[in-house]
């Protein structure tokens, strides 16, 4: 449990209301996933604008959830931001896609989803 993303934000804002956890958790596998594949999508096209506006949305969740991507996921949020043709990105988007992937994974099974 809690080994690829921590609940320690998540519990502080919803003041260990266990409902309300398990609702973020739900929101988290509906909105998180569905985005990863946007921004995926959008790098191998190399679609500067889809890049930076999933990975924009994807940053308050995966910093709440504590991923330990985030650093990284601005990085590909700077790179569509700013079109960035000169750099690849294709590192930092698989590290993001893992991160997610696992978090995806041990979240429905902790959170029997």
């Amino acid at each position: 449990m809690e080994q690829h993303y921590k609940l320690y934000r998540v519990r502080e804002l919803a003041d260990n209301d266990e409902a309300f956890i398990g609702a973020l958790a739900e929101a988290f596998l509906e909105e998180v996933p569905e985005d990863a594949e946007r921004l995926k999508k959008a790098v191998a096209e190399k679609d500067y604008y889809n890049a930076y506006q999933a990975a924009h949305k994807m940053k308050p969740t995966i910093d709440l959830f504590e991923l330990g991507v985030l650093d990284i996921l601005i990085e590909v949020q700077d790179w569509g931001k700013f079109e960035k043709k000169d750099l690849d990105v294709t590192a930092q988007l698989e590290t993001i896609i893992n991160a997610v992937e696992n978090a995806v994974s041990e979240i429905r099974s902790d959170f029997k989803l």
